[in-house]
Parts: C-alpha cells; sequence; structure tokens
C-alpha cells in the first residue's frame, strides 16, 4: 500500500489530538480526546502520564475509526507536545514515578524566587534566553526527584529518565528504545545553551537535575526511531518530526522568512516571531528560544506567552456556569455595546511575559450594578486581545521593526469578535488560514521534512503551499479608544499585582 499519510500526535495541555495528513496538505482524518486535569493543591496542576498515554492512543482509533487502512499508509510520525510538562520515569518499565508538572504549575515559584535572589538571573538569561520562573522544566525536575524518596539516588544511578511531553512519546511509541528531545524543547528546560544546542553543566548544577536523567537532543526534523510494540500503530513507522506546540504552529503557518509570526490562541497565547540564524536577546521581558532545526540549521524565535487565554473561556463555562458552550462567548459579548466599564486581567495562574510575575492574580474591575454577563463575556476577550496586545508591542521593540501583520491559529481564533479587537488594539492585521490546527500540521509537515518527502530549504518550501488563508482582520477602531484601552489595561495590572496575598 502506498504511504502516502503523515500522522501528526499533537499532545497538549487539555487533550490529544490524531491528525492525518497527505502529502498535498489536505487532512484527511482527525479526533481528539480529552483527559483529565489534576489540582492537588492551589496553584499546581498535574497530569497523569498512563492517563496522556490513553488519550493517544484514544485519540488514533478515533481518528482511524471509519478507515482502518490509513494506518498502513503512514509514512511516517511528527510529535508536538505542551513543552514545559515534565515527567520522570523509570527506564526499565516506562513507568511514571509521580504525576506530570504541568507548565501552569506554580509549585516551585519560590525555588525561583531564590534563584533569583542568588543574582543568578542573567547567567540564565545568557545561557538559555529564557527567565527564571516555574513554567519551564528544570526546576520541575529537580522537585520530583527530590519528593519521591530515593529518586535523586536512582537517577544519578541512570535508572530514571526525565523528558518533556515529546521524550516520553517517543519513548512509549519506540518501544523504550529511544530517550530523545528535539532542540525546541530542549530550549525549554533552562537546561539547555541555547547556542550550542547542547545541555549546559553549569546550569544543570545550578538546579540539581543529573546529567544521567537527560535525553539525546536531536533536531527538529529527521528519523530518530521506529514505533515497536503498540496496540494502536504497526512496527516500524519512522518517527520523524519533533516540536514543541508552539515552534511547530510557527513551522505550520509557513513562518519560514524572518519578520514572520503567529498567535496561538490555546489554553494560553503564545507569539512567536522568527528572527533567522541568530538569536536575538529581548530587553522587554519576551523569550529567546529555538524555531526549529531542520536541514543543518537553526533558526531562532522571539517568543510571547501570556498563561490564560482560552482558559479564560473555559473558566466562564466551567466555573462560573455562564456559558454552557464555548463558542456561545462570541454571541454573549455582541449583546452589548461596549464592556460597560469592566475590564478582566486573565492571571489566574500568575502573569507570564512581559511582566512575569507569579504572585499576580485574576481580576475584574469596574464593576458597577448596571454590569451583566454580556459585559463580563466581552471583558473576557478583550483582556485577552490586550495581554497578546502587550506580547505584540514587546517584540516589535526587541526586533527593531513594527508588526505589519500576524497569522492566528488555536481554537479562540474562530471567535470573529477577539480577532477584530486583536487587530484594532495592536493597528495591525490578522490573518486566519482556513485550516487553524497549525499545531498538528506543523508536526505532520516537520515529519514530511525529516522523511524528505517535502522540500524545505531556508525561505522557500513546499510546505508553505499547505498554508491557505481564510480571511484578514484590518484595524478599524475609533480615534482614541486604543490608548483608553491601554490606560485601563496598565491602572488592572497594576492593582492585580499588587502585594503578596495569602493562599
Amino acid at each position: 500500500m502506498n504511504k502516502d499519510l503523515l500522522l501528526a500526535i499533537d499532545q497538549g495541555t487539555t487533550g490529544s489530538t490524531a491528525l492525518f495528513m497527505d502529502l498535498q496538505g489536505r487532512t484527511v482524518a482527525k479526533a481528539n480526546v480529552e483527559f483529565p486535569q489534576h489540582f492537588p493543591k492551589p496553584g499546581w496542576v498535574e497530569h497523569r502520564g498512563e492517563e496522556i498515554l490513553a488519550s493517544v492512543e484514544a485519540a488514533v482509533r478515533k481518528a482511524t475509526a471509519g478507515d482502518a487502512s490509513l494506518l498502513e499508509r503512514i509514512a511516517g510520525i511528527g510529535i508536538t507536545n505542551q513543552r514545559e510538562t515534565t515527567v520522570v520515569w523509570e527506564r526499565a518499565t516506562g513507568k511514571p514515578i509521580h504525576n506530570a508538572i504541568v507548565w501552569q504549575c506554580r509549585r516551585t515559584a519560590e525555588r525561583c524566587a531564590e534563584l533569583v535572589a542568588a543574582g543568578k538571573s542573567d547567567l540564565v538569561r545568557e545561557r538559555t534566553g529564557l527567565v527564571i520562573d516555574a513554567y519551564f522544566s528544570g526546576t520541575k525536575v529537580a522537585w520530583i526527584l527530590d519528593a519521591v524518596e530515593g529518586a535523586r539516588a536512582r537517577a544519578e544511578r541512570g535508572e530514571l529518565a526525565f523528558g518533556t511531553i515529546d521524550s516520553y512519546l517517543v519513548h512509549h511509541l519506540t518501544g523504550g528504545e529511544v530517550h530523545a528531545t528535539d532542540v525546541t524543547n530542549a530550549s525549554r528546560t533552562l537546561l539547555m545553551n541555547l547556542r550550542t544546542l547542547a545541555w549546559d553543566d553549569e546550569l544543570l548544577a545550578l538546579l540539581r537535575v543529573p546529567a544521567a536523567v537527560l535525553p539525546k537532543i536531536v533536531p527538529s526534523a529527521g528519523t530518530i526511531g521506529t514505533t515497536k510494540g503498540l496496540a494502536y500503530l504497526p512496527d516500524g513507522i519512522p518517527v520523524a518530526g519533533i516540536a514543541g506546540d508552539q515552534q511547530a504552529a510557527l513551522f505550520g503557518q509557513a513562518c519560514f522568512a524572518p519578520g514572520e509570526a503567529k498567535c496561538t490562541y490555546g489554553t494560553g497565547a503564545f507569539v512567536l516571531m522568527n528572527v533567522g540564524e541568530t538569536p536575538v536577546p529581548s530587553t522587554s521581558g519576551l523569550l529567546t528560544t529555538v524555531a526549529w532545526q531542520v536541514g543543518g540549521k537553526v533558526h531562532y524565535a522571539l517568543e510571547g506567552s501570556a498563561f490564560i487565554a482560552g482558559a479564560a473561556v473555559q473558566w466562564l463555562r466551567d466555573g462560573l456556569g455562564i456559558i454552557q458552550q464555548a463558542p456561545e462567548i462570541e454571541a454573549l459579548a455582541r449583546s452589548v455595546e461596549d464592556d460597560g466599564g469592566v475590564l478582566f486581567v486573565p492571571a489566574l495562574a500568575g502573569l507570564g511575559a512581559p511582566h512575569w510575575d507569579a504572585d499576580a492574580r485574576g481580576i475584574v474591575v469596574g464593576l458597577t450594578r448596571g454590569s451583566n454577563k454580556g459585559h463580563l463575556a466581552r471583558a473576557v476577550l478583550e483582556g485577552i486581545a490586550l495581554e497578546v496586545d502587550d506580547l505584540l508591542a514587546a517584540m516589535a521593540k526587541d526586533a527593531g521593526q513594527s508588526l505589519k501583520a500576524v497569522r492566528v491559529d488555536g481554537g479562540a481564533s474562530r471567535n470573529d469578535l477577539l480577532m477584530q479587537l486583536q487587530s484594532d488594539l495592536g493597528e495591525v492585521r490578522v490573518d486566519r488560514p482556513k485550516d487553524i490546527e497549525s499545531t498538528s500540521r506543523g508536526a505532520a509537515m516537520l515529519a514530511g521534512v525529516g522523511l524528505g518527502l517535502l522540500a524545505f530549504e531556508g525561505t522557500s518550501a513546499n510546505a508553505a503551499t499547505f498554508v491557505e488563508a481564510d480571511v484578514s482582520f484590518t484595524p478599524a477602531a475609533v480615534a482614541g479608544w486604543r490608548d483608553a484601552m491601554r490606560l485601563r489595561w496598565s491602572d488592572a495590572i497594576r492593582r492585580c499585582r499588587g502585594p503578596i496575598r495569602a493562599e
């Protein structure tokens, strides 16, 4: 049978997606399966490794339910994942020794504060392009090794393996034969040198992470192993592409040239700009990260991360019961002419870039007796757009050029009102493709490139033809509205940061 399909496994924060794409860029089959979230303490977020693997298997089975022959047509697999979520498992059994610590989890914030107080910020930023924050993997690994009895000694003996979710999936898919991570995920650990693309001994010592637990760092495209011993996939399928979710979306949006940028509206909101083959340091609270390594060349990116975006809509649905389904927020927000003076800061998991304040908390300001759920719904959408606008402004400053356009994807990008608000606030064109599954498609595209089935050279690739535009949103704000919104936003940010509150 002709091997004419690429399978993307997109392991996200709340669910796993299996997407089958043909070599012309058409989505042939797709399915998503959610899995439970665990919150053992305020500010702590965990996943169970076994539930993640079960959701991946269920997504593949669901996607192929109507046509089992799809499995025989898979030429290769691309993996993309929630990047900083951390797993430590037994090499011999593949069994995690503790629940995965999710990227949103704040349990190591105190340790990060200690490192900052000890004057380690400049060292970490210079080596990694990152800031010291509980968001990243390094302090999570150390926490698990300290929290589980005997784990640190076992790690130093080589009995345990650490990985972000891509590594955990690679171990699972290859029957335990491969322990690897790609450069994009490695660049999110606080442990990899951004220029040498190797683990940094000084950072390992600083964060107390034994070298024996680390995966091999590999390029984003190229075969690193094959499937083995799975009940839901045939043996021998190459695993040929890996990238963290935001880098996969950047690739999937065909942002191959320096200066091109995208924003993914998922659980959080993530803006990345391709800055070319030389890393650009940020002076505006952003991160410098690896965009991808393909064909021996490395591209870097500037990144701004807002921890809460689509999750704020989920909060309206699940926490407050104001809507029954997430898409209902747009109609509810349009039921009022404006926000009625209500403003929402989505700091439900602290503030990410450019503020980096773990102690900030979400707030609603401007409530009156006349405020209603329509005003709150609109304020939530405006809050998402405002935090992304902060990222776009910081990115333009660091890059030394204004953004003319930003490409968008992710579930919340379907919301026309949100996209128009984004365009109005940033005075930027917002381009949305017909297929907003850019993360999954980017993983599939990387696998195709890694197998030599898709061409990719510098800024040109036939993979770029896979991205088909749907609609563009252009600025249409009334004069003065933008400045007034930003002034209100600055005041609300100040209020939500305030003194540290008792938990």
